[in-house]
This record gives structure tokens, C-alpha cells and sequence, in this order.
């Protein structure tokens, strides 16, 4: 026994000796993935091919470029690749770091930096349309299903977070676990226009739109067009949503089928931006400010890809397919109770 206690005492004594001696700076090759792999291993690890990763790297590299070349500081593309492959996976910082041969610390750095970078930049790519880009959209929509005026589709969606210190029980969701509930707006292309990040997962859909820029800008009749929600939202004049109970009407049964053939361009669109983002799938592990920002982020990302054809092909000419002026029947809404307004909807274009 004795011998055992004395054994032990000088393992800690060479233990605390050991953790006394400064730990030497290790300074590890690092490794230049866009030179080292095809552009289909590139997608397959970073989720977009070499143009389009260094269109992103033009955009962001005079924010999260280091103006100092001391300690071995990490290029921009670096920085712009960790976070992507980041995004891409959703695996924990020491992974994602081991895979471009820098710490744990450093990945996490450089994943809020290049985050922060993109949300900066965010006004430009997302935006909703106006002018002659609205009247596209209305017409794109159109084309799909008939209905009239459509500037976007609106929904939420459930991003998982770990367990936040704070509010706890305010980001539990109605099935039971931790997450965001973040409104998105898209057009016919899947190009999200609008998005709101910042509501825990507690809180419902009709709450967060009432609260959102955009439902004040349809209040203030700043857009000429309509929102196609589903039937947790309220029926307005610029929101319109299904008919709960159609009574075998046949114009109802009609305006149910086309918005629902319409409406489910945003149901796509999570789904496009979940496949091509798996950390959105699986737990953001940070805290909710944080993740509101990765989510943010990945929207810049999903709609820059769409915008370069690059994983979802779109045609430019698509964007101005002839359909009819539906613009006249926007006129005198009326008050904001959207039941009458959608009655006529319903008889102007689907009495048929």
C-alpha cells in the first residue's frame, strides 16, 4: 500500500511538472483543398464548385482577411472553406478543424468570423422583390398554378439548437425540442426573399409574421401583391390562406388546389436548403444568437448558389414568362379581414 500512495505522489509530482513547462508552438502544414480536389469532390465537401467558392472568397475576403501575416495568419479561402465545410456537415469544431490541419480554437474563429462576414453582405443577396422584379415573380407564380399576384409563399421551419442556458423552456417547440422557429419568404425559383432569425421555437407562425418588417410593409401598402401561407396564419388581404372547410364548393375546392400546388414552393425550398446545409438538420451546437447568425448565413449561401446555377439550374429567361395582368384585381381590398377578399379570389379565377 505503501508503495501504491508513493507511486502515486510522484506521478503527480511529474504530472505538475509537466503542466509547468510552456507548451511548444506546433506549426502544421495546411493543406489547399481547392488545389487538391475536382469540382465534384468539391461539391461533395463544400456544397458548391471552385467558381463559386471564389465569387463567395471575393465577397467576404476584405472582412475576414487578416491585415497582418504574423503567426502564420490563415488566408481568407482557408477561413471561407472551414466555415463552408462547416455548414456542409455540421460536424463539432475539432473535426472540421483536422480536416485543413488547424486547432479546434482557430476553426471556431474562423466560422464566426467568416458567419459575421456573410451576414453583413446579407441585404444584398436577400431582398424582397419590387418594381419589375415583382411583376416577374407574380407572373413565374402564376404560370404554376393560376393564381393571381403572388409576390411569395411564406412558412417557418424548425432549426434544432442545443439546450440554451437561458429561456430554456422558450425554445422548446410543439414536438418536444430545442429550436428556432424561422419565417422565410421565397419566389418561384426558390430564392428565399425574405427571413426572419431570431424567435425560439416556442413561438408561433402568425406571431412571428406579425412582429416581422414585411408584415408591416404589406400593412402600409408598400408591396402591390399577396402572401400564400397556410392555414396557421390569419386570412388577410395581402396574406391569403386555404379555405378550411371548402363545403364542396367548386371555385373553393379549385382555389385550395392552386395554392396548395403554389404554396408548396417554400415546403421545397427548406428542403433544398436542408440537403444542401446539413447543419441546419442536425443540432446547431451553440447558443441562439449564435445560430441565428448560421442561419443567416446559409440563406446568403443558398441563394448565391441558385443565382450562379450552381446545384439548382435556373434559366434567366424563365424569369419573365408572359402571363396576364392580374394587377386589377388588387383593387379595393378593402378593409384587412382578407375572408371577402379571398372569396373573390376564389369566384374571379376559379368559377370556372
Amino acid at each position: 500500500m505503501a508503495a501504491l500512495v508513493g507511486f502515486l505522489r510522484r506521478t503527480n509530482h511529474e504530472n505538475r511538472q509537466r503542466r509547468r513547462l510552456p507548451r511548444p508552438r506546433v506549426f502544421r502544414d495546411r493543406l489547399d483543398p481547392l488545389g487538391m480536389h475536382t469540382e465534384e469532390e468539391l461539391f461533395e465537401r463544400y456544397r458548391f464548385r471552385r467558381p463559386t467558392i471564389i465569387f463567395i472568397h471575393n465577397l467576404v475576403n476584405g472582412i475576414v482577411e487578416h491585415h497582418t501575416k504574423r503567426s502564420l495568419a490563415l488566408p481568407g479561402i482557408l477561413q471561407l472553406l472551414i466555415f463552408l465545410r462547416f455548414v456542409a456537415t455540421g460536424a463539432f469544431h475539432q473535426v472540421v478543424g483536422d480536416t485543413v490541419h488547424v486547432s479546434k480554437s482557430t476553426a471556431g474563429r474562423c466560422i464566426r468570423r467568416v458567419a459575421s462576414a456573410l451576414l453583413s453582405i446579407a441585404a444584398a443577396f436577400i431582398s424582397f422583390p419590387t418594381g419589375q422584379d415583382a411583376t416577374n415573380v407574380k407572373r413565374k407564380f402564376h404560370a404554376i398554378a393560376g393564381f393571381p399576384g403572388v409576390l411569395g409563399c411564406v412558412d417557418g421551419t424548425f432549426i434544432r439548437i442545443q439546450t440554451p442556458t437561458e429561456n430554456e423552456p422558450d425554445y422548446i417547440n410543439r414536438k418536444g425540442y430545442h429550436s428556432l422557429n424561422v419565417m422565410m419568404t421565397c419566389d418561384a425559383n426558390f430564392i428565399i426573399t425574405n427571413c426572419v432569425a431570431k424567435w425560439p421555437g416556442s413561438c408561433h407562425d402568425s406571431r412571428v409574421f406579425r412582429e416581422s418588417v414585411l408584415c408591416q410593409q404589406f400593412e402600409n401598402g408598400q408591396h402591390n401583391g399577396i402572401l400564400l401561407g397556410d392555414s396557421g396564419y390569419p386570412c388577410r388581404t395581402y396574406l391569403m390562406t386555404p379555405y378550411n372547410n371548402t363545403n364542396d364548393v367548386r371555385y373553393r375546392e379549385r382555389y385550395n388546389s392552386a395554392l396548395c400546388r403554389t404554396r408548396v414552393i417554400i415546403e421545397q425550398t427548406f428542403g433544398i436548403l436542408k440537403r444542401r446545409f446539413p447543419c441546419l438538420s442536425v443540432t446547431l451546437r451553440t447558443n441562439p444568437d449564435r445560430a441565428c447568425q448560421y442561419v443567416v448565413a446559409c440563406v446568403v449561401l443558398h441563394n448565391i448558389g441558385i443565382m450562379r446555377q450552381d446545384i439548382v439550374s435556373v434559366d434567366p429567361a424563365d424569369l419573365t414568362i408572359a402571363g396576364p395582368d392580374v394587377d386589377n384585381i388588387m383593387i379595393n381590398q378593402g378593409n384587412n379581414n382578407g375572408f371577402g377578399f379571398r372569396e373573390i379570389i376564389a369566384r374571379q379565377c376559379f368559377d370556372h
